[in-house]
């Protein structure tokens, strides 16, 4: 099957787009990213960026995924600061495909300037503000910052049994298992063949090619369906994800003509059930026993393209 992703997301209007190109021409002039000499200092935005990311020491491999930078390119940042004296590069005995990448004492030094003068210029920058104008605009960047994060994450159909739908079900069982008094068995968990081609559905979300969340529907009975295993990595709560997951898996049962969607949680999971009670779904009596079951919900749909609740 392939991947579907994010298939309910509508189009941005032109006024958003204009809005979010001029917001990033302002920032990026304003903090000074234009400037090859970034923060005074005789280096390129980018140069200091990976100074900073550096730290105690990593591997390049480590520093092109989290910076999402081409390999080629990361490379010759990382010979032309080699050249400085600033970083040393090494391969472990332990695997010779590594690269690993540190600060050499002259790097430290020029790091501790950097953040410096970083802060101080922020300082500047709040400073000329009240305080109450700081906190909405440390609020703002907040959101700015959830909201940027949520647009570059990723939902997509996967087959059951791939490798990333089995971890993500491992975490959430490992998940749950931890926060229910009584713990999970794993034996609970939908198996591949329910949640996979005309029986049902599972989708994956990716952060910058990291699986962060899941969710999985099967067929219960002709027209109805159930919503199970909806998860988020703890790291990636509170961005708005899970409702995201939640929406897709509902169009994926309207792609299979499931008319109803049934879902059940535990006691303890209060921020599930405020979600699915906010996404539309009524409290029903029991339509199954199930060990793990406290609260019973359903959710009508309608639509080929979309769902309501009835």
């Amino acid at each position: 099957m392939d991947p579907i992703t994010d298939a309910t997301a509508e189009p941005a209007s032109p006024d958003d787009i204009a809005a979010v190109r001029r917001f990033n021409r302002y920032f990026t002039r304003r903090i000074g990213a234009l400037d090859d000499h970034y923060l005074g200092q005789d280096r390129p935005l980018g140069e200091a960026r990976l100074l900073f990311e550096i730290g105690d020491g990593v591997s390049l491999r480590e520093l092109r995924g989290r910076l999402a930078l081409d390999a080629g390119y990361l490379s010759r940042m990382a010979k032309s600061l080699e050249a400085q004296g600033l970083v040393r590069l090494t391969v472990p005995p332990h695997d010779t495909r590594l690269r690993l990448i540190e600060l050499t004492p002259a790097g430290r030094v020029e790091v501790e300037e950097q953040n410096r003068r970083a802060d101080a210029l922020t300082a500047g920058l709040l400073g000329t503000l009240t305080a109450p104008q700081r906190t909405e605009l440390t609020r703002a960047l907040a959101t700015t910052q959830r909201l940027l994060r949520l647009a570059g994450i990723t939902v997509a159909l996967v087959d059951g049994a791939a490798e990333d739908a089995r971890g993500c079900l491992d975490a959430y069982a490992a998940d749950i298992d931890a926060r229910f008094p009584e713990g999970f068995d794993k034996t609970d968990l939908v198996r591949p063949e329910e949640v996979t081609g005309e029986t049902g559905a599972f989708f994956v979300a990716y952060e910058e090619g990291r699986p962060i969340g899941c969710g999985a529907l099967r067929t219960l009975e002709r027209g109805t369906g159930e919503i199970r295993h909806v998860w988020v990595h703890p790291a990636a709560r509170r961005l708005g994800l899970a409702r995201r997951i939640l929406t897709e898996l509902e169009q994926a049962a309207v792609a299979h003509d499931l008319t109803v969607v049934r879902l059940d949680t535990h006691a303890v999971l209060t921020e599930a059930q405020a979600m699915y009670r906010a996404c539309g779904y009524a409290e029903i009596p029991a339509y199954v026993d199930h060990v793990y079951a406290d609260h019973w919900f359903e959710k009508r749909l309608s639509g080929p393209g979309g769902s309501k609740s009835g």
